[in-house]
């Protein structure tokens, strides 16, 4: 007599789904893949990269900014002070010579001196020169007689003068002369032809006791440095 053979009866479909998703979920919870791993340290480095441009570049800008600003400090110093010593020139017939010089790649000045109230007046050789691509300005001690001032104006920058370094960077300085009756210049033959001519009034008896005019009586300097895109010009007035 033979067996029947009776069919086992299969889960329903939704045990089958309960199945196939805790599988799933134990294999998340056993932790990421190797790829995902090295997608992940990929994705952190190139954030790093870029972060560590941004603030190269943050720091960077930053020194550029405050050397620009130090650069501008000193060359705006620089300007300052050239025109406080065209403004203190004094006369040609006091200094004996052009008060106002461009001679031998140096600016020089003759002015007065800032001395207290009821000393004896003084004068002061101020030169303006270019020394290993730097603006220095040499300034005499206190002149008290003519002869301490001709010997200033012949000789060179001694050691009792004072040295001031300025902008850096500079290859020379260009300045020319404003005469009244020639214009701009940076011929010292006409200035002292000027100077000359000037003298030569005062012998008249009708002029006489006129003032001597002032033959310079504008300065215009052009500085180009390497940190300028361009030249830069200042204009100042001689003796005001």
């Amino acid at each position: 007599m033979s067996r029947k053979r009776v069919p086992l009866a299969r889960p329903p479909a939704r045990y089958a789904r309960h199945a196939v998703s805790g599988a799933v979920r134990a294999h998340r919870a056993a932790g990421f893949t190797l790829i995902e791993l090295l997608v992940a340290i990929a994705i952190l480095a190139v954030v790093a990269i870029l972060s560590w441009r941004g603030l190269d570049q943050i720091v960077r800008g930053r020194d550029v900014v405050t050397r620009s600003m130090a650069e501008e400090r000193v060359f705006a110093q620089m300007f300052d002070q050239m025109r406080i010593d065209a403004r203190e020139a004094v006369s040609d017939d006091e200094a004996g010579a052009p008060a106002v010089s461009v001679d031998g790649g140096a600016l020089q000045i003759v002015r007065a001196f800032a001395v207290p109230p009821g000393a004896p007046p003084r004068l002061q050789v101020v030169r303006y020169r270019v020394s290993n691509g730097q603006v220095v300005r040499y300034a005499s001690p206190p002149l008290a007689n003519f002869g301490e001032l001709q010997r200033a104006l012949r000789g060179g920058e001694s050691g009792t003068w004072s040295a001031l370094p300025m902008m850096q960077g500079v290859g020379a300085i260009d300045a020319r002369l404003y005469l009244p009756k020639e214009g701009w210049t940076s011929n010292m033959d006409e200035v002292r032809q000027q100077i000359a001519a000037n003298a030569n009034s005062v012998k008249v008896p009708q002029l006489g006791n006129a003032p001597v005019p002032r033959v310079v009586t504008g300065l215009e300097v052009r500085v180009g440095a390497r940190s300028l895109a361009r030249p830069v010009t200042r204009v100042f007035l001689v003796g005001e």
